[in-house]
């Protein structure tokens, strides 16, 4: 297997023919505290309510990136190639295998996402890795792997076109205004209260003014700060209790959904262009996305660049808001 960079779109993609077989099923999960097949544990949470951990970050069963050596990036006349050199991680969330994000305890969330942030601290002293992705994948439409409640964690040698593309825009408009254009996001969305969903401390879940489908929902810290392992720990309740309200509303509409963290590439690593990250700290913010999958709107990922959403924020958050969910 090997990393090869398309040219025209400048997107990286693991091809190759040597591809690893899938485990067969089975019954026994390996994610649970008491399976005979255990994960190999790179870094555990403290217990709460008796449990032996409250969420671990283990090895994939079979990663697709691989930590030992070096990318050896080179040319293959006009195209690019290296190793597929990285990380790849599976955050088990909780260790009850029905302990979801949407019904787990604010204490279990908030433990998963302080080991969220250590990895991603952990991962940044490696001078090789550009960028760490956390995702979720939910449902048999999302492409969820495994049955235990996980999320998933990438570490590569590059950083990914979509991120690139945010770290550029923001770059630009804090060129244009010496402003962070999420900031300024924030504050209009909080003064017209049109597509808020809920504020819970410092963090503000909102519907995107052009949603790329119907109920995506970001969740944002309203203070200014570029890098999610940055968050002061004593806030990770807030932001616990504002995910899982937010899952529980979208699963009044649909299962199936994708989340993901955006957080900041690794600006500790050395780079060939020196003033690259220069304004980062003040032009680029973290926050979570969340792409719920509606089976009757399956236009709504049919294009790739330009998207389509027949659901406004509007009237998602409304109906949203008007969901029956736990307190």
């Amino acid at each position: 297997m090997e990393l090869r960079k398309d040219p025209i779109t400048r997107s990286w993609v693991i091809t190759g023919d040597d591809v690893p077989d899938a485990p067969p099923a089975s019954p026994i999960c390996r994610f649970c505290p008491d399976s005979p097949q255990p994960a190999r544990v790179i870094m555990s949470m403290p217990g709460l309510h008796g449990a032996p951990w409250s969420a671990q970050a283990v090895v994939h069963p079979v990663p697709i990136y691989q930590v030992e050596g070096e990318p050896q990036r080179r040319g293959d006349g006009i195209y690019d190639r290296m190793r597929p050199v990285g990380a790849h991680e599976v955050l088990v969330e909780n260790p009850r295998h029905d302990g979801h994000l949407w019904n787990a305890g604010d204490d279990e969330i908030e433990q998963l996402l302080l080991l969220t942030a250590h990895r991603i601290d952990d991962l940044k002293q490696d001078s090789r890795l550009k960028y760490i992705s956390i995702f979720k994948n939910h449902g048999s439409s999302a492409g969820q792997e495994f049955s235990h409640p996980v999320s998933e964690l990438t570490a590569t040698t590059f950083v990914p076109r979509r991120v690139l593309y945010k770290l550029r825009a923001s770059r630009e408009y804090f060129k244009q205004k010496e402003r962070c254009v999420f900031c300024d996001i924030v504050s209009q969305e909080v003064r017209q209260n049109a597509r808020v969903l809920e504020m819970r401390g410092d963090f503000l879940a909102f519907g995107p003014y052009a949603p790329r489908v119907p109920y995506e929902m970001w969740i944002i810290p309203q203070t200014h700060e570029m890098s999610f392992e940055r968050v002061r720990h004593g806030s990770m309740r807030d932001l616990a209790a504002l995910l899982r309200r937010t899952l529980q509303r979208i699963r009044t509409v649909t299962e199936d959904f994708h989340l993901v963290l955006h957080t900041s590439p690794n600006t500790r690593r050395t780079t060939e262009n020196p003033d690259y990250w220069r304004t980062i700290d003040e032009d680029y913010h973290w926050h979570i996305e969340i792409m719920p999958i509606l089976g009757a709107k399956a236009k709504s990922y049919s294009f790739k660049e330009v998207y389509y959403s027949p659901v406004s924020s509007e009237t998602a958050v409304k109906r949203l808001r008007a969901a029956s969910i736990e307190r």
